[in-house]
């Protein structure tokens, strides 16, 4: 699915997917974020870049970790938030999503943040606004830009780099926004090996995945590796797994510290969230030294305020 991304003046007007944005732009955004985490670590508690600016947060799933950060992102940045009550709202009784995009819009509102559950429905609006910028924050199973941004901000803090790490992507691969977004961004940065395993039903078509290696076997897909991303799985989804419950599951495919072991010593661990502790991640190893997950939920913060910055903020 191509992006709408730029603008006719070469500016980045909607964020819909990190596929095709580029090296240069990825890491333009990522110390863009890093340079706004410096500020607010030095002392800064908002700062006015998008005074008199409204962004409207449309989500259309539920959403605890990117609803709230996309809110204080932009609250913190001066930014007025609108929270849009979908069971109230006109989509409700019939209204398109494009309708209701083109209504909200008229008021003056400058930025739309999407969640929908079906493929293509942030880019499905940005195509339809005529001034504002959208913000996919998660469609179906095609992209998370954003998730991806905040991975790779927390992978370079700890690694200086991305070019020529290993990195492992465990669990529900082919139903994962998430799995598809850090691996756009991490060929874009040029990692060196993608590794993507889980079960052969959650195990994605290798076409859709180009250059990466796919497997079924979580201690082969660990070894040497130095980041690990461990993906939720639904639990509902183990249900229809041949032989597979949720105890078979973290036997088979779930991180523990033996399986931690494989990876390079100075390996992170990294997670989504929410986490199912005890089938996907063990506990101690989630809360372990080498767990990096409070540092992506942080980031969160960071990488969207960099994006709305890119976004909206005057040049």
């Amino acid at each position: 699915m191509s992006d709408p991304s730029s603008g006719a003046d070469g500016r980045l007007r909607h964020l819909i997917t990190l596929e095709g944005l580029g090296c240069a732009r990825i890491e333009g955004l990522l110390d863009r974020a890093a340079a706004l985490r410096g500020e607010f670590r030095a002392g800064a508690t908002s700062l006015p870049l998008l005074a008199g600016r409204t962004v409207v947060n449309l989500f259309f799933e539920a959403s605890t970790r990117t609803r709230t950060s996309f809110e204080l992102a932009a609250r913190r940045l001066g930014a007025t938030v609108v929270n849009f009550d979908i069971a109230s709202s006109s989509t409700s009784k019939g209204e398109t999503l494009e309708d209701t995009l083109a209504t909200i819009e008229a008021m003056g509102t400058d930025a739309f943040v999407v969640r929908h559950r079906e493929n293509g429905t942030p880019a499905r609006l940005a195509a339809h606004a005529r001034r504002a910028s959208v913000l996919n924050a998660g469609d179906g199973n095609h992209a998370h830009p954003t998730q991806g941004l905040l991975d790779l901000l927390t992978i370079r803090d700890h690694k200086g780099r991305i070019d020529g790490l290993k990195v492992a992507i465990c669990g529900d691969i082919r139903h994962s926004r998430v799995a598809r977004s850090d691996v756009h961004g991490l060929r874009a940065l040029g990692a060196a090996e993608i590794r993507l395993c889980g079960p052969a039903a959650l195990l994605p078509e290798a076409a859709g995945f180009p250059g990466c290696i796919l497997c079924g076997d979580l201690d082969a897909a660990l070894d040497g590796v130095d980041v690990i991303v461990m993906l939720r799985i639904q639990k509902e989804r183990i249900e229809h797994l041949p032989g597979l419950d949720e105890r078979e599951y973290f036997a088979r495919y779930g991180l523990d510290r033996t399986r931690l072991a494989r990876a390079r010593g100075d390996a992170i661990v990294m997670h989504p969230g929410p986490m199912n502790r005890g089938i996907e991640i063990a506990g101690d190893v989630a809360d372990g030294p080498q767990s990096v997950i409070l540092e992506q939920v942080a980031n969160g913060i960071h990488a969207r305020m960099a994006v709305l910055a890119e976004l909206l903020a005057p040049r």
